[in-house]
């Protein structure tokens, strides 16, 4: 079992920035490739951005390209989701996710274990 735990959400202005955490527990995170995901009200959950196990290689959907950067912290087993420039559409619950193995995963069938999310609210 992989236990995840969001932080960092809140209100953020248009333009402004936000960084979301994940923490990771239960397994050696390393082993894992990583992911956000995020539902807006009344939406079905997407995906938003992957980081493979080592960190070497990363993929956003294309709304965020440009603006939000998953990095990752193995010796602190955690993930981040780095928000700059938010648009209102992005306020939502965001999720975290892990999954074994290597390789990016686009889906949530991809994924094995998930946070219990956290909120972000983009304000103007």
């Amino acid at each position: 079992q992989v236990q995840l735990v969001e932080s960092g959400g809140g209100l953020v202005q248009i333009g402004g920035s936000l960084r979301l955490s994940c923490a990771a527990s239960g397994r050696t995170f390393n082993n894992y490739a990583m992911g956000w995901f995020r539902q807006a009200p009344g939406k079905e959950r997407e995906f938003v951005a992957a980081i493979t196990r080592g960190g070497g290689r990363t993929y956003y959907t294309t709304s965020v390209r440009g603006r939000f950067t998953i990095p990752r912290d193995n010796a602190k087993n955690t993930v981040y989701l780095q928000m700059n420039s938010p648009k209102p559409g992005e306020t939502a619950v965001y999720y975290c996710a892990a999954r074994g193995g290597s390789g990016l995963g686009l889906g949530e069938s991809s994924y094995d274990y998930w946070g219990q999310g956290t909120q972000v609210t983009v304000s103007s």
